[in-house]
């Protein structure tokens, strides 16, 4: 009875063991640059870290962070601080720590990228091997040609970056007063600092990017005008606009959106609001308006010198429970810590007014189920279980829409969809008409930020082949290097997880731009970076060698490894074709094979210690990335 299914390990099996890099959109080699920190080659780490991402600094403080979802320290006790520790870099040789600012990056990252050897730093995007093979003419850069962008958010971003690499010359277009979109004018100070934004801004920009600010399309210049100054253009517009809710009251005084409060509170022109403020939403935009509420009414009462201990009433209204809260964790934890009163299961039924048709309170009703069994979108609602909220304002979080009204589908050549989005292909941004792109949430709807700096580097790519009939490719070589005298830090499995230090609570809810987050100590860096578990050291058995003693079975902590007979593994056609080569007239049902669950393994190599054959080996696997042009 066959009781295994294997695979024969190749290329792509090995870099599926990187699940972090692999969950990354866009690929950035988590594991390197946190083995690197381990090691103390803090340079090294944050060239990684900075390769493919061209937003790294602020990554390192509001990545959405998918690698830690997918880190396999997450299966043994708790994932890596892989955010935190890409922060840890970026202080030390970011834009943020350059003298002259981000615009010595570029120099400082050309000069990095004939340095360090390509296997060192390994993604098929990343930038190093793309100053390489531009300087090596293997990437000829386009000449002539000039691209539009609309938006400077983290699409708009990226797409610039890539495409002034590749020589196009650039012009972002953005509504707003600043560079950065919804980083610069959503994402509050005290989780951002302006300064990280704005010298990121400045290395793209030295690259020989124009930005336009306060340029808002559709009002100070057409969408076609647009397009007849450029050869293309991106629309990398974000939802910028809060939904408003349909239920009674809604119109009253007293009602705002809650992206547009936190663009107000970030370009210093806050709304001024009453003493008790209600937030409706569940998700990270919701904590992120409740907590600025808090910062807000505390500057308010300072200033009026009216302020004294617990001053300001934030209630944040979710129509989930606790356990569906789509915000992440740590929002709702420093929500709690700083007086966001939570209120959990209510859904809205009536904004309630007063005479003067001022907001006075809001009536919810409780919220039996949000899903239906299909787990579509279905809340089934208690009547009979109504909660009254007295306040002064209400403040909507509950989603985020587009504004196109620049566009006219028919003028435009442009094929809408059915939610009134632009139809595109989500992977190369393409529309229907063949000079118009698009990218970021607008292509594939609202995901975190790391997913908009990767659409708009596939845009740059999908640009480049359509000027040039070629397509920016990469050669992978698949190598492994034994390593000697492997060894981990000591007792790295028993390190609990070192999260990033936090500010006072009493001193965050001072100011709106008081931070939270703290950074980590060289010494708190170099410990959570030994926990990681080094996926790319892998164990390779030499079949020559083993004489099928047992040893490493018995020595395994994690039991990944087994013993059984050969007839009892499946697999694919090649399995069989190497098993046959392998044994010749050898009966395969008097053999045995060596089995390894490679979800298990922490990587700690007592196998190899104890075998007494070396017929296992650590070795380190990497691949070296050549990017190229090829024909399409």
């Amino acid at each position: 009875m066959i009781s295994h299914f294997t695979i024969l390990p190749d290329i792509h099996f090995w870099k599926s063991q990187i699940k972090c890099q692999e969950a990354c959109p866009v690929h950035t080699d988590a594991r390197g640059y946190v083995r690197a920190i381990a090691l103390g080659r803090d340079e090294l780490a944050y060239l990684i870290a900075r390769g493919p991402n061209p937003l790294a600094s602020i990554c390192g403080r509001v990545c959405g962070a998918p690698c830690e979802t997918a880190c396999r320290r997450g299966d043994y006790d708790a994932p890596v601080a892989i955010r935190a520790l890409k922060r840890y870099v970026c202080e030390q040789f970011g834009p943020e720590a350059q003298a002259e600012g981000g615009k010595s990056l570029v120099e400082y990252l050309k000069r990095s990228a004939a340095r360090y050897a390509p296997r060192e730093c390994q993604d098929r995007e990343e930038l190093l091997p793309m100053l390489r093979s531009l300087t090596e003419g293997r990437v000829t850069p386009v000449s002539g040609k000039s691209v539009g962008i609309i938006g400077s958010g983290p699409a708009g971003l990226a797409c610039a970056h890539d495409l002034a690499l590749l020589g196009f010359a650039v012009t972002i277009y953005e509504m707003e007063p600043v560079l950065a979109g919804m980083l610069a004018v959503g994402v509050p100070e005290y989780r951002l600092p302006r300064s990280v934004i704005q010298r990121e801004v400045e290395v793209i920009l030295s690259l020989g990017v124009k930005a336009v600010t306060g340029c808002c399309v559709g009002r100070d210049v057409s969408f076609p005008e647009l397009r007849s100054r450029h050869d293309a253009v991106v629309i990398a517009v974000g939802a910028k606009r809060s939904r408003r809710l349909p239920i009674p009251g809604v119109d009253a005084e007293g009602v705002l959106g809650g992206v547009e409060f936190l663009r107000d509170v970030s370009l210093g022109r806050p709304p001024r609001l009453g003493r008790r403020v209600v937030v409706i939403g569940g998700g990270n935009v919701a904590y992120d308006v409740g907590r600025t509420v808090l910062r807000q009414i505390s500057l308010d009462a300072a200033r009026t010198a009216l302020r004294r201990e617990g001053v300001g009433e934030v209630h944040l209204c979710s129509l989930e429970s606790l356990e569906e809260m789509p915000a992440d964790d740590i929002e709702i934890l420093e929500g709690d810590e700083e007086g966001v009163i939570r209120r959990n299961s209510l859904g809205p039924k009536e904004i309630l007014k007063d005479e003067s048709g001022k907001v006075r309170g809001v009536r919810f009703h409780h919220c039996l189920r949000v899903y239906d069994e299909n787990r579509r979108f279905g809340p089934l609602f208690d009547e009979n279980r109504i909660t009254e909220i007295p306040c002064d304002n209400v403040l909507l979080a509950v989603g985020q829409t587009y504004d196109l009204s620049f566009l006219d589908a028919e003028r435009d050549g442009l094929r809408m969809t059915e939610r009134g989005t632009i139809a595109c292909d989500p992977t190369t941004g393409e529309t229907s008409a063949p000079d118009v792109y698009v990218a970021g949430d607008l292509a594939h709807g609202p995901k975190l930020l790391i997913h908009a700096v990767a659409s708009g580097k596939a845009v740059a790519r999908s640009l480049y082949r359509h000027f040039t009939g070629r397509a920016i490719t990469s050669r992978e070589v698949e190598l492994h290097f034994p390593q000697a005298q492997y060894a981990r830090e000591k007792d790295y499995e028993k390190i609990p997880r070192i999260d990033p230090p936090k500010c006072d609570v009493d001193q965050r809810i001072v100011s709106h731009q008081a931070p939270v987050e703290m950074n980590l100590s060289e010494e708190e860096a170099r410990r959570e970076a030994g926990r990681c578990l080094d996926c790319g050291i892998n164990t390779i058995f030499d079949g020559e060698r083993c004489v099928l003693c047992g040893g490493c079975v018995e020595v395994c902590p994690e039991s990944c490894l087994r013993i059984v007979p050969l007839e009892w593994v499946d697999g694919p056609p090649r399995l069989h074709e190497v098993l046959a080569n392998y044994l010749g007239e050898y009966p395969a049902d008097e053999a045995s094979a060596i089995l390894k669950d490679e979800t298990l393994c922490i990587r700690c190599g007592l196998c190899a210690e104890r075998c007494p054959n070396g017929a296992i080996t650590m070795e380190r696997f990497c691949f070296e990335v050549i990017p190229e042009c090829l024909a399409v």
